[in-house]
């Protein structure tokens, strides 16, 4: 993808957001998952076949975003060139989500700010999968800055990496596998079988980017005069103790970055889970303390944006 393309795409996210009338891909993903799931599961019998079927629905979405996308913009951009970049911007504005992020986490943290506990608790659920019934503030402000740690990467960096280095198609393709680990990925009785392929292929998907985003909070924390060396220090003893592979480092920088303890006890359904904690409490989790949180977000975001432009350039001169 050309690099002004990639930053006219970026610009567009803070300008616009993810208005909800308009079209959006991941909307296709989740109806295309939602229902192939409800046909594959009436033919799966076993464990063997449920791990089989949730491979097959993974690798028809993925192969079919990639391919079709591929062709589609090729065919249209050969039709009609101005149309083919226009459709080509859209797409990859869809697939990073950086106001759209800030914004969900701003509004939980303003409730709060007005002392309105069930509307923050109301709002954060609509972010997290966590039970949010009966979070306490300091609790709801850890699940947010979690949250936006986590889908710093998810949202952001790795999205702006695949853009930067395989363009629109392999960026779709990844939205893709992150939406399938959303919906299917679980380890619970009704999905560690039928959802083991999304969630490995989700875990290969971000290893790089969730590193690369740890990497990239530490140069923002540098940038932004907070201790980058307890960024560095944090990844290295905490990162690696969290259940999913990847999920540790960008929530582990943040921690560091800002001097705060994330991770601990939370509820799933009713259920406990205990993780490890990432980060020292030096800092205590308070509302005064978001804004920082967003200027590591933005800042991270940003220079993100720049090692995407220089992939985008170097591959779009390479191929």
């Amino acid at each position: 993808m050309p690099a002004l393309q990639l930053l006219a795409a970026c610009v567009a996210d803070p300008l616009f957001g993810d208005p909800h009338w308009m079209p959006h891909p991941v909307r296709f993903f989740g109806v295309f998952i939602s229902q192939g799931e409800k046909i594959l599961r009436k033919m799966a019998r076993s464990q063997r076949a449920l791990l089989g079927a949730g491979a097959l629905l993974v690798l028809v979405l993925t192969s079919g975003v990639a391919i079709g996308t591929w062709l589609g913009l090729r065919t249209l951009s050969r039709v009609s060139p101005a149309a083919g970049i226009l459709v080509s911007l859209y797409l990859a504005y869809s697939t990073i989500s950086i106001r759209g992020l800030d914004d969900a986490g701003r509004k939980v943290v303003a409730e709060l700010g007005r002392k309105e506990l069930e509307k923050a608790r109301t709002s954060l659920s609509m972010i997290v999968g966590r039970d949010t019934d009966a979070l306490d503030e300091a609790a709801i402000l850890r699940a947010v800055t979690e949250t936006v740690a986590e889908n710093c990467c998810d949202a952001v960096v790795a999205p702006l990496f695949y853009l930067g280095l395989g363009g629109v198609p392999v960026a779709l393709t990844y939205k893709a596998i992150n939406t399938l680990d959303s919906m299917i990925g679980y380890k619970n009785e009704l999905y560690f079988y039928f959802g083991k392929f999304a969630a490995r292929l989700d875990d290969f998907a971000n290893f790089v980017p969730a590193r690369l985003t740890a990497a990239l909070v530490a140069v923002a924390a540098w940038l932004l005069r907070l201790p980058w060396r307890n960024v560095l220090r944090i990844v290295g003893r905490d990162a690696h103790l969290q259940p999913s592979p990847n999920s540790g480092y960008p929530e582990a920088a943040f921690a560091g970055a800002l001097g705060i303890r994330l991770g601990g006890l939370n509820f799933y359904g009713g259920r406990p889970s205990q993780k490890a904690y990432l980060g020292d409490a030096e800092n205590a989790l308070a509302v005064e303390l978001y804004p920082q949180v967003r200027r590591l977000f933005y800042a991270t975001s940003l220079l993100m944006l720049a090692l995407s432009l220089l992939f985008a350039a170097f591959m779009w001169r390479v191929l």
